[in-house]
């Protein structure tokens, strides 16, 4: 940096761990969230002054430095709170991307999402990763590019996580006419055992053929033996 460069509001340490911290969340971070998290700097590190006012000051620097570096992205405020977000002009080239990923089929991971959110919803990310045991970070974001899933509201908890349902793309998407056609957890059961009795079957066919296969290659191999002793 020059040294006719403006001074930041704040040390680079800060800056960085501001970056840090609006980079890896994947909802908006409000100025009191920020604060609340910086607030475990340890006393050496942490200016007395750094309080909400200071905190935006310092978003607005690294803004700035984004501009001057003609960097694609910058940090915006959304819904009440600060996220990294792509410039305007790169819309289109977004538009391609989420068009390209939106012909991939879903994955086995993203389907059982998807019936979790809707047999449960409206339901919050972390309710979706006790359920299902893993990070649901990509598998929704998955979802909201394909239309599939949306954000409905916030949850009266702390913390007041989002929540999370289906749309109408998602009744197109299979067919359905509302929500209560979805299959009940009664048939649902009735199907996966049907399924599993017909993988049985196959299964128990496939062994049967084979052995019937040995059988009859021993038989042919024994005839020639004796032939051949004789």
């Amino acid at each position: 940096m020059s040294s006719d460069a403006p001074t930041p509001p704040v040390s680079r340490q800060i800056l960085e761990i501001l970056e840090a911290l609006i980079f890896a969340s994947d909802e908006p971070l409000s100025l009191r969230q920020l604060q609340d998290l910086l607030d475990y700097l340890g006393e050496a590190d942490r200016p007395k002054s750094l309080n909400q006012d200071v905190i935006q000051s310092a978003i607005e620097f690294l803004n700035r430095e984004y501009d001057a570096q003609g960097r694609a992205f910058r940090i915006n405020r959304i819904a009440g709170g600060f996220q990294f977000s792509t410039k305007p002009e790169f819309g289109i080239w977004l538009g391609r991307l989420v068009r390209e990923r939106s012909k991939r089929k879903l994955s086995v991971s993203a389907l059982e999402s998807l019936a979790v959110i809707a047999y449960k919803q409206p339901v919050t990310k972390p309710e979706l990763e006790a359920i299902r045991g893993v990070n649901a970070d990509y598998v929704l974001r998955t979802l909201m590019e394909r239309n599939l899933v949306t954000i409905v509201g916030r949850a009266a908890t702390p913390g007041r996580p989002l929540l999370y349902g289906t749309t109408r793309e998602f009744l197109k998407h299979f067919g359905l006419n509302d929500l209560s056609d979805l299959p009940k957890p009664r048939e649902i059961d009735e199907l996966m055992a049907e399924a599993e009795y017909e993988v049985e079957k196959r299964m128990l066919k496939e062994l049967e053929e084979k052995r019937e296969a040995e059988e009859g290659g021993d038989g042919e191999t024994g005839l020639q033996l004796v032939t051949g002793d004789e």
